[in-house]
């Protein structure tokens, strides 16, 4: 029984709910279920004054009511979207099972973004699961999403997370709670692959108009909008994958429900950051074959977007023939697009600001060395700029030396090896959000100690700004702790 009350008003949402306007078999209009005690645990301020949302004359319990769906803001249309998608590469019927969308505010300077309640409670895309969340995992989405932002890299983010004061059934009883996200929208390749499985093409046209309007509006006088979007979206995918890349993220889950069209990254289930380099690196526990490694991110990303040009065919041409002929064409551009952005985000955490021709060569040494010897990622590249990092045995080793040596040789090539120093700490993060310490962090959460969770965050909220007194948080995992699997929390 769904349980909603009242809308609150006064709360400063500027709502503008254009997704509820697309037609009926995009989304289910209906409210989260409400839940016993809401507690506020964490409150993104600094979020909600980019948004212009100001909560000063609400009280910490109402500000709970809010971000639990107890209470509904004023101009709220709540629904939950509809989306398939390659799940592990097995197509499945989906839809928002556990979140729903409040609406879409507009901030002062009209930008849109979407407000979501995540753990809202069952929906008709639930499949048989109960709709809710634990807290670990939220927080794990709250941090990490918080991490990526500072990272400079596009993501969804997180405005507050409620514990709902019922538990939630997974191996054993854990805290439930809800996490509010914020996206510039969850339009995803999921949603166009849920359309052409109706095989509704005035629907098909209606989203290609929308999603060009809400994401790529310089597009809308272009000849064949379905092309012009395609090729907008994998230049943005291809941006978002070598800025995982530059960082060492592991998604962990990239199905194509998870592939946004607006290139933000988002999903936080099974995601970590990668210690010492190896491109096989694996994390999930339910990617059993390496489908989502490390290495295997631009791969998927190919594969995801052959999937989302799939959909687009009847638009493409009305010639099947033809339009495969295109499709074909587009698709086959990623490679050297990727392979391009690649190398150039390569140069820049290397400092090579001109092009030489054994650039690649030097790019490509460096990794296999670093693989051959265990070396954490993160550290290696901050060595280059400072000559500090915990102790590593790929500085002994007589190759590593002799790369160094001609590295330095090739910045000192560069117009200003100041600049070129300055490019690398624009690119490569001292911080990153270290799995071990994540995981201690969210312990101590569920415990109801959110002391080392509130370091944490605000350690990863300023990653290139080096603090002498947060070395700790550059350390890598104890050498016994480096076996290390993640959860989706579903």
């Amino acid at each position: 029984m769904r349980l909603t009350t009242r809308m609150m008003k006064n709360l400063n949402f500027n709502f503008d709910n254009t997704y509820a306007n697309l037609p009926d078999l995009m989304s289910t209009k209906l409210a989260p279920i409400a839940v016993k005690k809401p507690e506020l645990i964490i409150f993104n301020k600094e979020l909600a004054d980019e948004l212009n949302l100001d909560f000063s004359n609400i009280n910490v319990q109402e500000l709970a009511e809010i971000f639990s769906g107890n209470k509904l803001p004023e101009g709220s249309v709540p629904l939950a979207q509809a989306y398939c998608g390659h799940q592990f590469g097995h197509f499945v019927m989906l839809g928002d099972g556990r979140a729903i969308l409040l609406g879409e505010h507009l901030n002062k300077q009209g930008k849109r973004f979407d407000v979501q309640l995540k753990g809202s409670g069952q929906t008709p895309y639930s499949r048989n699961g109960d709709g809710r969340a634990a807290l670990g995992p939220m927080l794990r989405e709250y941090l990490i999403s918080e991490a990526i932002h500072a990272l400079n890299i596009p993501t969804t983010r997180s405005l507050a997370v409620v514990s709902t004061g019922e538990d939630v059934q997974r191996e054993t009883n854990l805290k439930g709670a809800i996490l509010t996200r914020i996206a510039s929208s969850h339009l995803r390749v999921g949603t166009f692959q849920y359309v052409a499985a109706k095989q509704d093409l005035e629907t098909l046209k209606k989203l290609v108009h929308y999603s060009v309007d809400r994401h790529y509006p310089e597009l809308k006088d272009e000849p064949n909008l379905a092309i012009s979007l395609f090729k907008a979206v994998m230049k943005k995918q291809i941006k978002l994958i070598v800025n995982w890349m530059r960082v060492s993220f592991i998604h962990g889950v990239m199905n194509t429900d998870n592939m946004t069209i607006s290139g933000e990254t988002i999903d936080y289930g099974p995601c970590a950051f990668m210690d010492q380099y190896d491109p096989k690196t694996v994390f999930s526990s339910i990617d059993h074959y390496g489908r989502y490694a490390f290495t295997n991110q631009p791969v998927i990303a190919n594969w995801n977007l052959a999937r989302f040009v799939e959909t687009l065919l009847p638009l493409i041409n009305p010639d099947q023939e033809q339009a495969l002929k295109i499709a074909e064409n587009l698709i086959g551009e990623f490679d050297d697009l990727y392979q391009d952005a690649f190398h150039e985000i390569m140069k820049k955490k290397l400092g090579f600001i001109t092009d030489e021709d054994n650039d690649k060569m030097k790019i490509n040494s460096l990794l296999k060395l670093m693989h051959k010897n265990q070396s954490d990622y993160t550290n290696t590249f901050r060595y280059l700029i400072n000559k500090k990092t915990p102790q590593d045995k790929l500085l002994n080793d007589p190759d590593f030396i002799i790369w160094e040596n001609e590295w330095q040789k090739r910045i000192e090539r560069n117009q200003s090896k100041e600049e070129a120093i300055k490019l690398m700490m624009q690119n490569n993060p001292i911080f990153i959000p270290r799995n071990h310490l994540v995981e201690e962090a969210l312990s101590d959460a569920n415990d109801g100690n959110m002391e080392k969770f509130e370091k944490l965050l605000k350690v990863i909220k300023a990653p290139y700004h080096d603090h002498t007194d947060q070395f700790m948080y550059t350390n890598p995992a104890p050498t016994g702790d480096r076996v290390y699997k993640t959860f989706c929390g579903t």
